[in-house]
């Protein structure tokens, strides 16, 4: 699912003016906008997702969406946050994006989630393999970190198939249930992708 472009691995493939990550096989990944507002009220007001996700509020509600909407608009490199839509309907089902982290020590750090009517094919596996080539291609990010709560293997898969790498166990605290829970957490360096995409392209 790691998104085919060609010279991938030249610091040119992507310049600092490329503002969205290419399109996947089945999914476009860009700005979010107004009238997704219902969509991401109906997909993030679910306590399967906002569990997961330590930046999201449970209940979501029309004001969360419309902040969602705000920050993709005004995202930039090193910290941007993009919808996540079916290449064929235009229908949003998720979001991802990456910011500095106060915990990673100032490092990007990868978040995304998906609609539980999407879950099990393989959406966030592909959009996530399209977001990590974004942040590495143009040069600027030399890391990402991601973590994921202990009970979420699937999570931790989408990870691993991307490259990450587990660092350690520990809490982090969590707006959906406002408590402290167990998360996994992962890193991937920019010398790690590209040894990953080479040998991808050569096998």
């Amino acid at each position: 699912m790691v998104v085919e472009y060609e010279d991938s691995l030249e610091e040119s493939s992507y310049s600092a003016a490329a503002h969205e990550p290419q399109d996947t096989a089945r999914l476009a990944i860009n700005a979010s906008r107004q009238d997704d507002l219902a969509d991401i009220i109906f997909l993030a007001n679910n306590r399967r997702v906002t569990d997961m996700v330590a930046s999201m509020p449970h209940p979501f509600t029309l004001e969360d969406a419309k902040a969602l909407v705000k920050r993709s608009e005004a995202g930039h490199m090193g910290n941007t946050l993009f919808a996540i839509r079916m290449k064929n309907t235009g229908r949003f089902i998720g979001a991802i994006g990456y910011a500095p982290s106060m915990e990673d020590g100032g490092a990007c750090h990868l978040g995304y989630w998906i609609g539980e009517p999407f879950w099990g094919q393989g959406y966030a596996t592909e959009a996530a393999h399209a977001m990590v080539d974004f942040a590495f291609s143009d040069g600027g990010i030399s890391t990402l970190t991601a973590s994921c709560h202990v009970n979420n293997p699937a999570s931790r898969r989408v990870l691993e198939k991307c490259g990450f790498q587990f660092r350690e166990q520990s809490k982090m605290r969590m707006s959906g249930n406002s408590g402290l829970v167990n998360v996994d957490r992962f890193s991937l360096t920019r010398s790690t992708w590209k040894a990953l995409k080479a040998w991808g392209q050569a096998a």
